[in-house]
């Protein structure tokens, strides 16, 4: 499974690719607010960071546009910026539309706010290289998730398509691991998710216990 960072903010991609050697980054509105930076500069600082590499960067149009013309028209800009962004679309139907479109001049596409499966089947037929179904919020509003994702990966599985599933807004460790138990590609999650999830308290207590020991030890 891969792991990408759902973040806007530099500084926590870097610690991220240093400390996890993450997979990619996913953004969104929210995450570009959130950095205090312009939308261009912000996501042309994140291509300067990923320069020379593979790994994804998920780029979100502007939320209010509903033509796919002009989703397309701002995905193609978008994309000429670096080779590693992914256009993020809404899972509306002019965004599956504009998923279509793009794949045609192959420009890979993400599309998110998925929260259905039927929702994820229509990406995939369209062509998205990406589709990225919510689990947290999902989950937040007393909605079942882990058969989500599972339903999502059988769909996938059965009829060949080569879409990687994405499972977004993941909230804590339980979350990554049913979604990598099921076959997801992918997580996105933030920072504080990941350290949670890396971390556990019976190891901060085992390590406690061993340094006592070794402490009372003669190393030579």
């Amino acid at each position: 499974m891969k792991f990408f960072l759902d973040s806007a903010k530099t500084d926590e991609i870097e610690y991220a690719l240093e400390m996890w050697d993450i997979d990619g980054v996913t953004t969104n509105p929210r995450h570009v607010q959130v950095s205090g930076k312009p939308f261009m500069q912000v996501i042309r600082e994140i291509a300067t960071i990923f320069e020379g590499t593979d790994k994804p960067i998920s780029v979100e149009v502007n939320p209010h546009l509903d033509d796919w013309k002009e989703m397309v028209t701002e995905g193609k800009k978008l994309a000429a910026i670096s080779p590693n962004f992914i256009i993020k679309l809404p899972a509306t139907e002019p965004g599956f539309k504009a998923v279509f479109e793009l794949a045609k001049e192959d420009i890979k596409s993400n599309l998110t706010l998925a929260f259905s499966a039927s929702q994820a089947l229509q990406a995939m037929r369209m062509g998205a290289a990406f589709v990225s179904p919510f689990v947290g919020w999902k989950e937040s509003n007393g909605e079942e998730i882990t058969h989500f994702i599972d339903e999502v990966a059988a769909i996938r599985n059965v009829y060949g398509f080569e879409t990687e599933i994405i499972v977004a807004a993941a909230r804590n460790a339980r979350q990554i691991t049913n979604s990598a138990v099921v076959g997801a590609d992918i997580v996105t999650a933030g920072i504080p998710v990941f350290k949670d999830a890396f971390a556990h308290p019976y190891t901060d207590m085992g390590l406690g216990k061993f340094q006592s020991f070794w402490d009372q030890t003669s190393y030579e």
